[in-house]
């Protein structure tokens, strides 16, 4: 949801009030030209690093998968999040709920933040800088009953990153300045959109459709959405000061653009880049599309909440451009002739190679742009989500294995005979 408000948190945009001075016409062009580009920002520069992701054989930086049944299922489990984050905040102290939530966020962001300048940071390391490797485990039970609960493995560079994104944790938790909350924000959009994987463009379809109806009915529907955006005081959102240029930076009056507006069209952006690398023809077609189609969803919903003064369902704008767009191209190149169908049979194939993997690969260039299915051809050894009883592997995967769990649906584990 898009919003331009005064001060308070929350993952949307929303008129000001009337209290304040109204913000000028430049500052305002300023603060929606910098919330597009803080969104273009990390849908970009993850799914690039979505492709180098897939093809990883870590197991420890693997990405993880959303299927057509994780798909149809989010709205429902987001509806419920939603519904109870608002009773939360009706029935108990709201302070006493942020400065939770600020702790957990504090830790989650500051992982995050590692993960994501960590390939920066490499660059700026000499040859001879002394890398030694740890590695911090934890177990319970004895004997053949002990499992693993935490393994973590991490190296001095690690520690370096950390120690840099932990300033940024504690200006954050300290001060809650806008600064700080747009660079724990854009961490957790860059890390959504490179580690969240559509097994195809059906389960994405559905996907961004289910939560196209979940967006519209929660903020023009009622006011849940509004209550818990503005009570929320996390780093869910991007924002930017409208009178920047009269307070510089300890301006308050914000316009603000929710993460979900970002990571939801992302991944699905992300899938549409890595089917042009799996098409094997050197462009970039339907990627350079569906970022198109994004930037003028994204524009269209600031140009209607400007212009009618109301929070907007963003969404309601980004789900038909980033769906419609590529399909005119689709149709254009002549590959939408079984689109339907391909839907329907691509939704029913992706349930079922996650539970039968031995099943026969989609054949990759060859069909229609809508019956695309990631394979180990780009994804060579993609799980499933699952419960994760461990954490294991580098920082990175530890910000990952967090950040899962906040944004995901549980899954069931994949009973794989191959892995056996």
């Amino acid at each position: 949801m898009a919003e331009a408000q005064n001060g308070s948190a929350g993952p949307q945009a929303v008129p000001a009030a009337s209290a304040r001075p109204p913000a000028t016409p430049e500052g305002i062009a300023l603060a929606y030209g910098s919330l597009v580009l803080m969104a273009l920002l990390p849908i970009f520069f993850g799914a690039l690093r979505s492709v180098s992701c897939a093809k990883s054989k870590n197991s420890s930086e693997m990405p993880e998968t959303i299927t057509s049944r994780d798909a149809a299922r989010f709205p429902i489990v987001a509806s419920c999040t939603l519904l109870g984050l608002y009773l939360f905040f009706k029935i108990f102290s709201q302070e006493y709920i942020n400065l939770l939530l600020s702790m957990y966020f504090f830790v989650l962001g500051i992982l995050a933040l590692s993960h994501t300048i960590s390939p920066m940071m490499n660059r700026f390391f000499p040859a001879n800088f002394p890398n030694k490797q740890y590695q911090l485990l934890f177990t319970q039970g004895s004997g053949e009953s002990k499992e693993e609960i935490v393994n973590y493995e991490f190296d001095t560079k690690d520690l370096v990153c950390l120690a840099l994104s932990s300033v940024v944790g504690v200006w954050y938790l300290l001060r809650k300045h806008w600064i700080a909350n747009n660079l724990f924000g854009l961490a957790f959009s860059l890390n959504g959109v490179e580690l969240l994987h559509l097994n195809n463009v059906s389960t994405g379809c559905i996907l961004l459709g289910g939560l196209f109806i979940y967006d519209v009915f929660w903020v023009f529907g009622t006011n849940v959405m509004v209550t818990v955006a503005k009570s929320f005081e996390a780093p869910i959102k991007l924002v930017f000061p409208q009178d920047l240029l009269e307070k510089g930076l300890e301006a308050d009056n914000f316009a603000m653009l929710g993460l979900g507006d970002i990571v939801i069209p992302g991944i699905f952006i992300a899938l549409l880049l890595r089917f042009d690398i799996s098409l094997k023809k050197n462009t970039h077609t339907y990627f350079y599309t569906s970022f198109v189609a994004y930037i003028f969803g994204l524009g269209l919903t600031i140009f209607i909440m400007h212009i009618f003064k109301h929070a907007q369902p963003a969404l309601l704008y980004l789900v038909p451009a980033c769906i419609g767009f590529p399909l005119l191209v689709a149709l254009a190149k002549g590959e939408v002739t079984e689109m339907f169908r391909l839907q329907l049979s691509g939704s029913m194939h992706a349930s079922r190679s996650c539970l039968f993997p031995e099943s026969q690969p989609s054949q990759h260039g060859t069909g229609p742009a809508w019956s695309y299915e990631s394979s180990a051809e780009i994804l060579p050894h993609t799980p499933r989500l699952t419960h994760f009883p461990t954490v294991s592997g580098s920082p990175a995967s530890l910000a990952d294995s967090m950040q899962q769990k906040l944004s995901c649906p549980r899954r069931r584990r994949q009973q794989s005979p191959s892995a056996m």
